[in-house]
């Protein structure tokens, strides 16, 4: 079928829906929601059979939805209705949601049924579960109703609250009158459940040091404590922990409240932008190795199992600040020097990593020197990688990754990727060349021609599409929990049996041989010479496409790369 997008966002649910649509078949073109014009002219043009909305934040006009089938995914189960589904489930404590795709008509949320799927709600932050159990409900919600749509025998279900599976309900905005943290009340959970249903956005409107921020980021601490709710302990890794009733938690990020009048603000690690107010603030400092057996915030954690090495890695939104990757680098070389034969890289759930940090470049008094910096420090760790040959590494992709943090998961010997996950192996809507080593790494994995195509057409990689074309090895379903349960086992099962010797010493051969052909040196003075005319050459285009991003200035038009209608995926 002709199956036109049209969302608020190219974010992480319309790229995975336009994946898995285009990967069975149907042909897919994207329009994002900008005014009531633009929207009828895409319908007009692409004259579809059927018009799905995977993310929207404004009505569609009514002479399309009146005249063309509209379905909306809707972040809740039956019945429930409004713009905060999410933060209410969160912020209440639910065990279990679910995604209903309705038919679109002028009451919100109130049109009939085509498909609804319910899910667990494991206690994590709102973009986190978006990203993971939303996604995959999401996508299967959608996909059963496209499939019932195309058959044309389903009649969608009426919404209905006198029937008992219909459990949802109509709900106010998710209001800062009901996030704001009484500090001296409210127990840890109810923190949490707070500070988790504002994530990413708005954050959590609170004061600190006389000044007011919005809190991002929420994770308990298991040790430490103090006498008086909401001040800081300790700070870790650029988050601050912060006292509560009965124990304490740590935030992440903050966003200055924006002052009438002035400058657009943005988030960033929380100790950064109280530097000057955490002076006398502690640091605690936990080793990767002391993390995996805490119930506290760490950025990355390191365990054995046997033979094999599992560093694993979260960063926020997966974006990696200079003092990330190098933090990263020296775990990685304590891991690498451990007596196992196999290490396991990335994190349990969620992004494996997107690359540099585009909102510390931003904030950094010369964001080409930052830009230098973090570059250099993305392709430090990458070349540990790539250069450690008595050792065979595998990444793990429980979740998505994008520009040079998919170029850092192929610099692994092999990767194994849930299926899930979706993949953007370009570099292009940055106005960034990019580097990590990728002009060597991909074309290794997908040839000369597709790694051309992959980095210029710049759109989402489905697992599926990926694991044919050889950007990724091997491929598992299920949820995160499940993947990383799987990957436990293949690891341990490839670190027993009698290849992996073999294969350590082509490794160690292939290496020798590829550094004789061409040096990784020689790789990357080329791609850090254009990444250096990127940041200091006469053409703005990343400062000002970086600028953007970081401030979430909305686009005029819908980019053209995604208007065009696009079939199934080659191989």
């Amino acid at each position: 079928m002709r199956i036109l997008l049209i969302a608020s966002a190219f974010n992480s649910l319309t790229q995975r829906v336009h994946t898995e649509l285009r990967e069975r078949g149907h042909t897919v073109a994207v329009e994002l929601a900008l005014g009531d014009e633009p929207v009828r002219a895409a319908v007009a043009r692409m004259d579809p059979q059927l018009i799905v909305c995977p993310m929207l934040t404004r009505a569609i006009p009514e002479d399309v939805w009146s005249t063309r089938p509209v379905l909306i995914v809707h972040p809740g189960p039956k019945g429930d209705r409004g713009p905060s589904s999410l933060d209410w489930a969160i912020h209440e404590g639910a065990e279990e949601w679910g995604v209903t795709v309705i038919q679109a008509v002028e009451e919100m949320d109130a049109g009939d049924i085509w498909a609804s799927v319910n899910f667990g709600a494991p206690p994590c932050g709102k973009s986190e579960l978006y990203r993971g159990e939303v996604a995959d409900a999401a996508v299967t919600a959608v996909l059963q109703a496209v499939q019932r749509f195309e058959g044309g025998l389903f009649t969608p279900e009426p919404l209905d609250y006198d029937r008992p599976d219909v459990r949802g309900r109509l709900r106010p905005y998710h209001a800062q009158e009901f996030r704001r943290i009484d500090w001296a009340a409210d127990d840890t959970a109810t923190v949490l459940r707070k500070l988790r249903s504002a994530d990413s956005q708005p954050g959590v409107l609170d004061e600190l040091y006389g000044r007011e921020y919005f809190l991002h980021g929420g994770h308990p601490e298991d040790r430490l404590r103090g006498s008086t709710p909401g001040a800081v302990l300790a700070t870790r890794d650029g988050a601050i922990c912060r006292a509560t009733v009965d124990g304490a938690v740590w935030i992440l990020q903050l966003r200055p409240r924006r002052t009438p009048g002035g400058p657009a603000t943005f988030k960033l690690p929380a100790a950064t932008v109280l530097a000057t107010e955490l002076a006398g603030v502690r640091e605690a400092p936990l080793s990767p190795a002391a993390a995996a057996g805490r119930d506290t915030w760490a950025e990355i954690r390191y365990r054995e199992e046997g033979a094999v090495g599992f560093l694993e890695f979260a960063f926020p939104s997966g974006a990696m600040s200079t003092d990330q990757c190098r933090r990263l680098l020296a775990a990685y070389r304590e891991a690498a020097d451990r007596p196992t034969s196999l290490l396991v890289l990335g994190p349990s759930r969620d992004f494996f990593s997107n690359g540099i940090h585009l909102n510390v470049i931003e904030a950094a008094t010369f964001p080409a020197l930052e830009s230098w910096d973090n570059i250099n420090a993305m392709d430090d760790l990458v070349e540990a990688i790539l250069t450690t040959t008595d050792k065979f590494t595998v990444s793990a992709l429980a979740g998505n990754a994008a520009a040079g943090g998919l170029m850092l998961a192929i610099a692994a010997d092999e990767v194994w990727c849930r299926d899930s996950a979706v993949l953007n192996p370009h570099y292009r809507l940055m106005g960034l060349y990019g580097s990590e080593y990728w002009t060597y790494t991909l074309p290794s994995r997908v040839g000369e021609e597709w790694a051309e195509r992959l980095t210029t057409a710049a759109l989402p990689v489905g697992a599926a599409q990926a694991l044919k074309l050889g950007l990724v090895d091997r491929t598992a379903g299920g949820d995160a929990e499940e993947f990383r349960r799987w990957v436990g086992r293949e690891a341990a099962a490839l670190a027993r049996s009698g290849e992996l010797s073999g294969r350590l010493v082509q490794k160690k051969r292939r290496r020798a041989e590829d550094e004789d052909a061409k040096p990784l040196a020689e790789y990357r003075r080329e791609e850090l010479g254009r990444m250096h005319r990127n940041f200091y050459g006469s053409d703005d285009s990343y400062h000002r496409l970086r600028r953007n991003f970081v401030h979430k200035v909305c686009p005029v038009a819908t980019p053209e790369h995604l208007t065009v209608p696009i079939g199934a995926p080659e191989a």
